[in-house]
Formats: structure tokens, sequence, C-alpha cells
């Protein structure tokens, strides 16, 4: 497996160096420079598979013969210990649950792949490395729990100061051990573009072995496929043509949908649905990309003004924006629409969306309204509503059940340094 950046300023490099570096000189992003197609025998009998055989099948495809393939089952097999069930809401509307791991967020299939990736990779070689890590709410616990105690590893995560739910800052905060926790005066762009720097700047670089788990480093990437293919698998059955509404923020759960479909996989259409943070539904509307500044939502994990994996998206289509299009259109909900698609579903279904996962919802409703599609829509729930919990039982007039594990981090002591948004304080706290 050979990875380029999408900057094309640097030589290509293998996947393991990929991994590690996290982030190309030239400030680019890695992406494969070969996007296998499955053979149609796959899609044929995909439903009798299980999610470890279809996720090894998609691995193995991508990453080639870089890790063995009996080392690719192993792993596979060591990070897909829960299930992505996909179930009915109403009509032709499914939900794709991504929040059975451990963190209880869909960033638990990319932190533990990668985790388990970089141990592959690490064994050989008695080295350590730091994994430098920005969060909007759910990277970090992910991050946190797959790497937590690992040998050789140590993590840092920096995340906005009273940006996040209490929950997810208890899960990133709560843990020791090889992790630290930074809690920035700042917005999460803040953190992201702190954490870019830190990756370019040489006087880092020169004295730590840095590496990130952010949605730009391509082992974060590459399991986000796995479940678009499940979910189809499960989805088969129906006999309609299948379209995915994927709440977005980064850009980097729809990258990997969109690597998914590249390898073959039969998706109708993708919905990129927004909160007011609409820098990429204003990019497919206009073919203009303009990063701004953050507007704070309930949908917080999706509060991205300077989306990271906007370069990913476009290299996939040849930077061909009408191409794009046939894939891919953006929609965009305010904190009120969010909030009466909570309650109304609820009220009428009983079954509670968290904030990110209605944003997927109306994404869908609005593309079944316009298109008159027959399809079996399936949006992703990328997070237990019990991490926003305040929010949720505020929305739908009922307290939301407390899983166990999320009970037992809300009773510990929160540890984090405060830092301020500034790039320098940052590289000193590295140094030191």
């Amino acid at each position: 497996m050979k990875l380029y950046s999408t900057n094309h300023q640097v030589p290509e490099v293998n996947l393991k160096e990929a991994v590690f570096k996290g982030l190309p000189d030239d400030n680019g992003l890695y992406m494969p420079d070969h996007i296998p197609t499955l053979p149609q025998s796959f899609f044929d009998t995909i439903e009798t598979l299980s999610f470890q055989d279809i996720a090894f099948e998609v691995c193995k495809a991508l990453i080639g013969d870089e890790v063995p393939e009996k080392e690719i089952r192993s792993i596979v097999d060591d990070v897909l210990t829960f299930e992505a069930p996909v179930i009915k809401v109403e009509d032709n509307v499914y939900v794709l649950e991504l929040f059975h791991g451990p963190t209880l967020a869909f960033k638990d299939f990319g932190a533990r792949f990668m985790a388990r990736l970089m141990s592959y990779f690490l064994q050989k070689e008695k080295t350590e490395i730091m994994i430098l890590v920005a969060t909007s709410g759910d990277t970090g616990s992910a991050v946190a729990q797959g790497f937590l105690g690992r040998e050789g590893i140590k993590v840092t995560i920096l995340y906005p100061s009273k940006k996040v739910s209490d929950l997810q800052e208890k899960q990133l905060t709560t843990l020791g051990q090889n992790i630290t926790a930074l809690e920035v005066l700042g917005t999460f762009d803040d953190c992201q573009r702190m954490v870019k720097q830190a990756f370019l700047d040489k006087d880092i670089t020169s004295k730590i072995n840095l590496s990130s788990a952010n949605s730009i480093n391509i082992s974060r990437l590459i399991p986000q496929s796995f479940y678009y293919f499940y979910a189809y698998a499960q989805a088969k059955k129906l006999g309609r043509k299948v379209v995915f509404s994927v709440p977005s923020g980064n850009f980097g759960n729809i990258c990997g949908g969109l690597i998914a479909k590249k390898m073959g996989l039969p998706i109708e259409m993708f919905i990129a649905s927004t909160n007011l943070n609409d820098i990429m539904p204003t990019y497919i509307k206009t073919g203009i990309f303009t990063a701004k500044p953050s507007v704070a939502t309930i949908s917080n994990a999706m509060d991205v003004g300077n989306p990271s994996n906007y370069p990913r998206v476009i290299e996939l289509y040849n930077k061909d924006i009408e191409a794009l299009r046939k894939n891919v259109i953006g929609k965009v909900y305010t904190d009120k629409e969010t909030a009466a698609a909570m309650k109304a579903v609820y009220q009428s279904t009983g079954y509670v969306m968290d904030p990110h996962g209605a944003v997927g919802y109306l994404g869908l409703k609005e593309y079944f309204k316009e298109t008159g599609i027959d399809a079996t829509g399936i949006f992703l729930a990328t997070a237990h509503p019990a991490k926003f919990i305040e929010v949720v039982n505020d929305i739908i007039e009922k307290d939301v059940e407390i899983p166990a594990r999320l009970q037992e981090v809300a009773n510990k002591k929160k540890e984090s340094i405060v830092i301020d948004n500034d790039f320098e304080k940052l590289k000193a706290f590295l140094l030191k």
C-alpha cells in the first residue's frame, strides 16, 4: 500500500510511515495511491458474512501485503468485539448505531484499529511515540481508551474548554496512566490548528516521535469504511437502493463511506448533514470552500469551521465538483430543527436520538421528500444519547438511562491541564 500527499509536494510513503507520521511534511493528507474494487462475488453473498469477515476482506484489499493476512485478521477480530446494528425507526428510515463500543461513540472503530495497527508495527522496534490529538468530543475518549496502558505510547489530548459535554470530558480526563488531557481556552478549531502546527514544527519533531490519532490519520479512516459495508449487508434483504445520511463535522466519517463506494459498494447517495457549521454543504452547492470560525451548537462534535478531511473528499473525485455532486449532497440544520426532530421521533416511535444522529435523520427525511425515491435510508447514530444527557433529557422531557460504563466515569475526578490557545504554550509543554 503506497500513500501520497493530497498536496503532491512530497514522495509517496508506505502504510507504516503514514500511520506514524500522521501528516505529510507539505501539510497535505495521506491518501492511498490506489483504491481497489472488490469483486462482484463479494457483494453477491455479503449478507451471509459476519462483521469481522466483511472487515477482513475490505481491510485486506486496502492494505495489500503491507501487513500479513494473519495479522490483519487478528487486528480486525480484536477491534470488532461489538455490534453495529441497523434498526428500523420509521418506514424506509433506519439507523446505523455506531455507539456500542467502549466509549459509546463511532470513534471507537478508528481509535481501536489504529492502536492495534501501531502496536503491531511497534512490537518489532522497541521505540516510544507520542500520540497528539485534538478532539471536539468523542475522538479524545476513544483514543484514550484505545491506547490506554499500551507500552511505548503516550497520549496527549487537546480539547476546547467548556465546549464538550460533561460526560465526554470525564471520559478523557479521568484515565491517568499514559493519557494527558490539555484543556484549551478556545475552540476545537484552535486545538486542531495547534496540533497541525506541532507536526510541522521541526524543533518538536526532531525531539519527539509524534503521531496523530485524529481523522487526519489514515489508520483512523480505513476502519470507517467497514461499517458501511456491514450496514449494506444488513439492509440488502430489503431489496431497495440504499442511501446514507452522515452527520458531518470533520468529514472523516463520510470519507470512509466514499472510499467504500469507490471499492464497489452500491450506495445510491450520501447526504452530508451538518449543523450551522455548513462549510462543506456550501462547498458542494457553490464549488467554493471557505473556512470560517466554528459556531457552537447542541451537536457539538460537529462544530468544525475548517473540516480537515476536505482535501481527501475532493481528491477522491479528482477535484471535480460535478462528479462529487453525483454522489454527495449537503444539508444544513439549526438547533431548533434538530431538537424538534429529536422530540417528534421520540414521541412517535420511542426511539431516542442524540443531537448528531438527529441531524442525520433530518437530512435523510428531506432527501426523501425532495426526490420521492424508493430506497432504504440509513442515518448514522454516532454517539449514545446519554453522552449528551443534559440536552437530550431537556428536549424529550424524559431521563435517558445512563449505561453503567458512563455512570462509573461520571463519579471520577477530572484531571486536566489548562492552557491558552497559543501554539507556543503547547510547544513548551511538549518539549518540557
